[in-house]
């Protein structure tokens, strides 16, 4: 037995209120549970109920036992002097105020919902599962998993967003040097994210701005502060990158920046760092305002035409310096730019509305609803059980459901085991 799901239990009353009455055997009306409370002091504020006649209007507190009002220390915290009912599982002891007038207390465990603590135990208790409903995720209405997924996909935007806000303010809301930091992180997917990170972070935009008029510059600047100049080289290209870099670094005064290694191993050769940062180079060179051409942008064929750029034509015939390869155009992909769409460009301008007031939220699940679903294991682990993930929404969606609810075992805050315990 666990507190939250006596939250759970008094919140929706679910159980037998004919009658109620205390275990000092006072008659006891639930007029209103009152308001759950997510940070410290008693669990619901602002109750109202009707004790032996006498109305009552204050705090409740939820315990599985009477006794760990004394556990938790409640009876030295004065957060806890206006507590008007002591809800517990099991009574085991009387609990009194400083005045040394008794708090009423209701007992739980014989007038609890027998049907809902067998469906509790049955759901939400047993270990070595992927995840607690896996085996009644399937009979859950595609009613309640298409608008909690919904849900759940702008509670993750939200979170993002917070992030994105930190930025801003970092850069005295500049959105350009927000959005090159978000782009040149996401450039670097999960192995390289930090350190592409590290790169934008160790230039001023400032610095990207007067240099974005010449790819070479903008090359240079990316390729040396990621730390992919500081070897003795045998190739023009090479070569050029590590003079202009030199000649940039003293130029913008540009310190060294510290941050986590280029990975090469285990990556396929399209996502080398070094084709990803040509790439983002061209991006910057091709687009003087970004920004503003993303914030304009509606629809899902202009991000594609928008973001197919390549890498400079050296690395036509080459994914790392000194090894030559077979001639290939390294175009984006249209499932990488799908990633950028996912990670930096939705959010973004989803954290741009919202600090202009503006409502897109339509639109935005318009864009996502059509983008294909995210393939990794968590979305193959839902899909499993049942094919729920079609979008890029829902793959969003079921990744937050999985971090902050079925690994947190967040059970009875979620849509989904509401329903299988209302069922």
């Amino acid at each position: 037995m666990i507190e939250k799901f006596l939250y759970y239990v008094w919140q929706h009353k679910k159980m037998d209120s004919f009658q109620l009455e205390t275990t000092q055997h006072e008659p006891l009306e639930i007029l209103s549970v009152g308001i759950l409370n997510l940070n410290s002091g008693p669990d619901f504020f602002n109750g109202r109920l009707r004790i032996n006649d006498q109305l009552w209007a204050g705090n409740i507190e939820i315990h599985v036992k009477s006794s760990d009002w004394f556990i938790h220390n409640h009876e030295q915290d004065p957060a806890y002097d206006n507590v008007i009912l002591h809800v517990v599982y099991e009574h085991d002891t009387e609990i009194y105020r400083k005045d040394n007038t008794s708090i009423p207390t209701l007992e739980l465990k014989t007038i609890i919902d027998k049907d809902l603590l067998a469906k509790y135990y049955s759901l939400f208790t047993e270990k070595n599962k992927w995840i607690y409903c896996e085996n009644d995720f399937a009979t859950v209405s595609n009613f309640t998993l298409t608008n909690w997924l919904e849900r759940l996909y702008f509670e993750r935007l939200e979170q993002k967003a917070k992030t994105i806000e930190l930025w801003l303010q970092a850069s005295k809301n500049d959105w350009e040097a927000v959005l090159f930091k978000l782009l040149a992180k996401n450039f670097g997917l999960k192995v390289n994210g930090e350190a592409f990170l590290g790169m934008a972070k160790s230039i001023d935009f400032s610095v990207v701005r007067k240099s974005q008029t010449k790819l070479e510059d903008l090359e240079a600047l990316f390729f040396g502060q990621a730390g992919l100049l500081n070897e003795a080289g045998n190739e023009a290209y090479y070569d050029q990158l590590k003079r202009d870099y030199q000649f940039l670094k003293q130029k913008f005064k540009l310190q060294d920046q510290t941050a986590v290694q280029l990975q090469f191993f285990r990556l396929r050769p399209p996502n080398f760092p070094t084709i990803r940062l040509s790439q983002l180079a061209h991006l910057y060179h091709k687009e003087q305002q970004l920004f503003s051409k993303v914030m304009a942008i509606e629809t899902l064929n202009d991000f594609y035409q928008l973001f197919q750029v390549p890498a400079s034509s050296f690395w036509e015939t080459h994914y790392n310096f000194g090894n030559a390869s077979k001639k290939s155009i390294k175009k984006l992909s249209k499932s990488f730019i799908d990633l950028l769409l996912i990670n930096t460009i939705i959010p973004l301008k989803f954290c741009y509305a919202k600090h202009n007031g503006v409502d897109m939220n339509e639109a935005i699940l318009e864009i996502m609803s059509v983008i294909p679903s995210e393939k990794n294991n968590i979305i193959k682990g839902f899909n499993r059980l049942k094919p729920v993930s079609k979008s890029a929404m829902q793959s969003q969606a079921l990744i937050q459901l999985k971090a902050h609810y079925c690994d947190k075992h967040q059970c009875l805050n979620c849509a989904i085991g509401n329903s299988l315990l209302s069922k």
